[in-house]
């Protein structure tokens, strides 16, 4: 009896190891060769506390049983690199363990080697919300599989959605690493000859000839003189635009001329207008433009206090659908050489998807809102108070003469301003610091104080980044993780002061730390760079119109992929 019983659990133990063996067998064939719509198979085996799955089969609104998981677990990227594009919608968490500056360490992520060697060398920074990088848009014709996307060979880390995550803060010098890397675009499924036209202007900026310095140019205000000034002219001698004639008013083709989203409109109107840049052959076209205002779309179609915003999303959507197939452009890049300028807040949120591939003008220019380096470009955002003059009370004191230290006023929303308050107002003379004040008082401390604080709202952008150097004050960034315009091109930090959010009580000191002869330097700067964001009613040379397409363009030419 005892033999039967040690013979039956020997049998018993066989057929365990052998189902356990078979078991291990298809985990590494699922690993090694995967199945259709399954980019990325988690480990079974890691080490980490957590692990990373990439379903690229589930769609938002489908049923699916990993559906609940979804939801709770969300993507994030490590700023950009040329690795960073994540493919569809899909699930993600990983433990990150701390460093001692309060970012995350990729030590122990599961990923594979060359994702690593890449983030080694990168800033760990989370975004906030889901970003489809490269949304399923196959009724456009886009080509999105791993196979003829080397951006997805590498996918990167994601970590997870949490308070540290959320507070985690891009400094200006990680944002000047970021900003040199180039956006992997899509592939185009033909060739075309604008392809071997941006290819050849991209070696020619590349290798463009050393300059000290150049009439009507300071040196000191650019990356690097040398590659604008080429990249400046090649934009002038090549460039072709077609904008896309569909969309009807007040949506499409027009766009506020005042206030602060005044950028919408008068690229619209002034690009429209123009005839050096405007192609009506598509054929011939570099970049297309959507002729979209952000701005009248929410007026036009948004519920008051609906907190709805599905109307317009599917209004877009539907643009881009007749678009696609209509032309074959689209389709050919999947809407890698379109670009929309977008001052309206909600414009990031609203495109994540829809237009994801393109090329993003934005004020709303956030890192944890899905602004990437290398594709967006920040779009500075005026005040313009007056249509008929758009320059109207430009200009300001002396730098001799600017008697206050620092200045802010503005209405209260958002999070970061009743803070700002709380620690400065009417606790310093030489803190200017108010809630709403008139707006001759407003002009008036714009003009006379030697820094003016650029707060926060309810978004990253203040048209008081503009407004500061329209009136001659050094703009005093105090907005985390927020991409200053025209970023690829201008160097920020000769002419502007950053200070983050967790630093408001050490205010007055940071800017008392700043030496006088370096104040006057930075104030003269102010003055120089003010001629790139000046509105002319007939744009002018290296003006604001000039310098945001330029921006796009130089975005589209190192962001080509040949075919």
């Amino acid at each position: 009896m005892g033999t039967e019983l040690r013979y039956a659990s020997f049998l018993e133990t066989k057929r365990l190891l052998w189902l356990v063996a078979s078991i291990f067998v298809m985990v590494l064939m699922i690993q090694n060769f995967g199945f259709p719509n399954v980019y990325v198979v988690p480990s079974l085996f890691s080490s980490s506390k957590g692990q990373v799955a990439f379903l690229g089969s589930f769609q938002p609104g489908e049923s699916s049983g990993n559906s609940s998981m979804s939801r709770n677990l969300t993507f994030a990227s490590v700023l950009n690199t040329t690795a960073t594009n994540v493919i569809h919608e899909g699930t993600a968490k990983t433990e990150l363990p701390k460093t001692s500056d309060g970012t995350a360490k990729d030590s122990n992520i599961t990923t594979n080697e060359d994702t690593k060697k890449v983030l080694n060398n990168l800033p760990a920074v989370s975004l906030e919300k889901n970003i489809s990088l490269f949304p399923p848009q196959v009724s456009h014709g886009s080509e999105f599989n791993v196979d003829n996307h080397p951006c997805l060979r590498n996918i990167p880390v994601v970590i997870e959605r949490s308070n540290r995550a959320r507070k985690s803060v891009a400094s200006i010098s990680q944002m000047n690493l970021q900003s040199r890397t180039s956006f992997c675009s899509m592939k185009p499924r033909w060739s075309s000859v604008v392809d071997q036209e941006l290819l050849r202007a991209k070696a020619l900026i590349e290798n463009a000839p050393l300059l000290q310095s150049e009439t009507g140019l300071y040196a000191s205000l650019f990356r690097n003189l040398s590659m604008f000034k080429r990249s400046y002219e090649l934009m002038e001698k090549t460039l072709k635009v077609y904008i896309y004639a569909e969309g009807e008013r007040p949506i499409f083709h027009s766009g506020p001329l005042d206030g602060i989203y005044a950028s919408e409109g008068w690229f619209i109107k002034l690009l429209q207008e123009n005839k050096i840049f405007v192609t009506k052959n598509p054929k011939k076209a570099h970049l297309f433009y959507l002729p979209i205002s952000f701005r009248k779309l929410k007026v036009t179609l948004y519920v008051p206090d609906s907190h709805n915003r599905t109307n317009m999303i599917q209004s877009l959507h539907n643009y881009v659908d007749m678009i696609a197939q209509k032309y074959h452009f689209w389709n050919r890049t999947g809407g890698a050489d379109h670009f929309i300028v977008a001052c309206h807040d909600w414009a990031p949120a609203e495109t994540n998807k829809i237009m994801s591939n393109c090329i993003r003008s934005l004020c709303n220019a956030d890192l944890r809102g899905g602004f990437q380096f290398g594709k967006d470009v920040s779009l500075p955002q005026p005040n313009i108070r007056l249509r008929t003059n758009p320059l109207a009370e430009l200009g300001g004191k002396p730098a001799s003469k600017r008697r206050t230290l620092a200045f802010f006023a503005g209405h209260m929303h958002g999070y970061l301003r009743p803070i700002l308050l709380k620690h400065w107002e009417n606790k310093d003379p030489d803190m200017r610091i108010y809630g709403e004040i008139t707006k001759a008082s407003y002009i008036r401390y714009m003009k006379s104080s030697k820094y003016c604080i650029c707060a926060r709202g309810s978004q990253v952008n203040s048209p008081r980044v503009v407004e500061a150097i329209y009136y001659g004050c050094i703009p005093v960034i105090l907005s985390d993780n927020y991409v200053p315009p025209l970023f690829e091109t201008l160097n920020w930090e000769a002419f502007a002061v950053f200070v983050q959010e967790k630093d408001i009580p050490n205010l007055k000191k940071i800017l008392l730390s700043i030496p006088d002869k370096k104040y006057k330097q930075m104030h003269r700067r102010v003055k120089q760079v003010q001629q790139h964001f000046l509105w002319h009613i007939k744009p002018s040379k290296y003006d604001v119109f000039h310098m945001i397409l330029h921006s796009v363009w130089h975005n589209r030419v190192f962001g080509i992929r040949p075919r």
